[in-house]
């Protein structure tokens, strides 16, 4: 009678029986370890001027004029304190959190509509309407102070909020728009179909439907539209003849004197002026990745 032998169980396929699953092997291939190492080189060339930016905020002029280390060696936290005393960024800080916020959710609303309707409804003229939408991001936006300036004249709205409000809002409207009608475009419309058959009508299936699903892309609008209306400085000086109304912008500017160099004082008024930014943007991080992955920026 012949026995067979069985083969010896090598210790992966132990482990493997133990847990039910396979023992992968945890290599990396060449081509992602390349790949980490270009990402992790751009983050480090990203975030370096972010550093420096601290850095100088924290030392004095003289220690940052002579470039002798990167950190600093006392830190001067007084910095922050006249920045914001001697530059009344308080001020500037509020007026720009307000019209970043009144932009963007205006930007938000009148995109989301037309970009819904450019991509689900049918109507007459509706490629001449996207071809125009086109033309006028080609404009420039300096080319259009002059009309967008009389035009506030006439409605009697120069050195009003108001007006400005209204310059970031129609000046963000075009891009958002093609960016929410991309979205919109990509997703089915099972689900709008199913609202419409239990009796929905078309601004519940926009309110209660659609807008849930384009979070993502409302959210890489808000974040896009955002940055630019934040950043915004030139119409601010068309407009406004007050300093009270400014924008942050201008308090940046109470430190680039030529007679009185205070670039350390620059440096920590430029990071106080990016603190809402980081903390919208790490917010809203989730749902940023979520809509370039969906189609939001396709």
């Amino acid at each position: 009678m012949t026995v067979l032998e069985t083969p010896d169980v090598s210790e992966s396929r132990v482990a493997e029986s133990a847990t039910g699953r396979p023992r992968r092997p945890r290599r990396l291939a060449a081509d992602k370890i390349g790949l980490y190492g270009l990402l992790v080189v751009a983050a480090i060339t990203a975030l370096l001027p972010l550093l420096w930016m601290v850095s100088g905020s924290l030392q004095s002029l003289t220690e940052l004029l002579s470039n002798d280390s990167f950190l600093p060696a006392d830190p001067q936290w007084g910095n922050y304190i006249t920045a914001w005393v001697q530059g009344d960024l308080g001020t500037y800080l509020r007026n720009s959190i307000v019209y970043t916020g009144s932009a963007v959710v205006g930007i938000l609303l009148v995109s989301s509509l037309a970009g819904y309707a450019l991509a689900r409804l049918e109507f007459a003229g509706k490629a001449a309407f996207t071809f125009i939408i086109l033309a006028v991001m080609i404009i420039p936006a300096p080319a259009m102070f002059l009309a967008q300036y009389k035009l506030l004249i006439s409605l009697g709205l120069t050195n009003n909020p108001v007006g400005y409000v209204a310059i970031l809002i129609t000046s963000g409207i075009p891009m958002s728009t093609l960016i929410m009608r991309s979205f919109f475009v990509s997703q089915p419309r099972d689900l709008e179909e199913a609202a419409a058959l239990d009796g929905a009508g078309p601004i519940r299936i926009f309110w209660s439907v659609i807008l849930p699903l384009a979070r993502p892309g409302l959210a890489a609008v808000a974040v896009i539209q955002g940055l630019g209306a934040w950043n915004e400085y030139l119409m601010a000086l068309v407009i406004f003849d007050d300093n009270a109304l400014m924008p942050i912008q201008r308090g940046l500017t109470a430190f680039t004197s030529a007679e009185t160099p205070q670039q350390q004082v620059l440096l920590a008024a430029t990071t106080i002026s990016i603190v809402p930014v980081i903390i919208f943007y790490l917010m809203a991080q989730k749902h940023i990745v979520k809509g370039i992955g969906a189609g939001a920026i396709k």
